[in-house]
């Protein structure tokens, strides 16, 4: 069974909810709002950050995630607000049919498949523009990484990380102790290092033609040691 079928209950679904700021969202959405196209696949969605505001913003917006902790979450906020998007629980490796106008991948869900499963994954989206953004693309992450990090308090949750780095199958592999009080959730995540030219060939042999590479989403572009890599990719 892979690693975030079970990774992402409350405490760490709580944890990351309130680790980003909402100036990054905005410059995100902004960035997604830039692009074509009416309706909007979130894969890996999460608590809806990104779909949520999609939707506020006049977006038609699908919600998949594997978490029902994380999609009851958005669900309940779509009420809340008054927007219109559908969240549903779902495997990013076997999405639901849609005809979605743009798919989008955010947060660094890329890389929690494995080689084949990612290529399945890249070949199985039929929306005319995907943007993928990963944070570990190797330009982006070897140039400063660190195996020890300090614990993290946020939200009233404190995260505690054990890292590893598999050099043979380019994975960094993260231990995670989340504590609340007296709950404790306890996972291991796992997250696969590609080049950005690895990832352009995959995305390229799922038949999109046209690759543009960001390094934010003020649309600098992408370089050695930019903090994240955003791609958008066009059939």
């Amino acid at each position: 069974m892979p690693w975030y079928t079970d990774f992402f209950t409350e405490l760490p679904n709580t944890f990351w909810r309130a680790a980003v700021p909402s100036e990054s969202t905005k410059a995100e959405i902004d960035f997604l709002m830039t692009l074509p196209g009416d309706h909007v696949l979130d894969v890996a969605c999460g608590s809806g950050r990104h779909a949520l505001e999609l939707a506020a913003r006049g977006r038609r917006v699908t919600g998949v995630d594997v978490s029902a902790e994380a999609i009851a979450h958005a669900t309940g906020e779509a009420a809340r607000r008054g927007l219109t998007a559908a969240f549903h629980v779902g495997d990013m490796r076997a999405l639901p049919a849609t005809i979605a106008d743009t798919a989008i991948c955010m947060g660094n869900a890329f890389g929690y498949l494995d080689h084949d499963e990612t290529r399945a994954f890249l070949a199985g989206l039929t929306a005319r523009t995907v943007v993928l953004d990963y944070g570990f693309a190797a330009e982006s992450f070897l140039p400063g990484v660190a195996l020890e990090e300090e614990p993290l308090t946020i939200g009233g949750v404190t995260a505690e990380q054990v890292n590893e780095y598999d050099v043979a199958r380019s994975r960094w592999i993260t231990h995670f102790t989340f504590t609340r009080g007296e709950e404790v959730h306890r996972g291991t995540s796992v997250q696969h290092v590609y080049t950005a030219a690895e990832v352009c060939r995959m995305v390229t042999e799922a038949g999109f033609g046209t690759i543009d590479l960001y390094g934010d989403p003020d649309g600098a572009p992408y370089e050695l040691r930019s903090p994240r890599l955003i791609l958008v990719a066009r059939r």
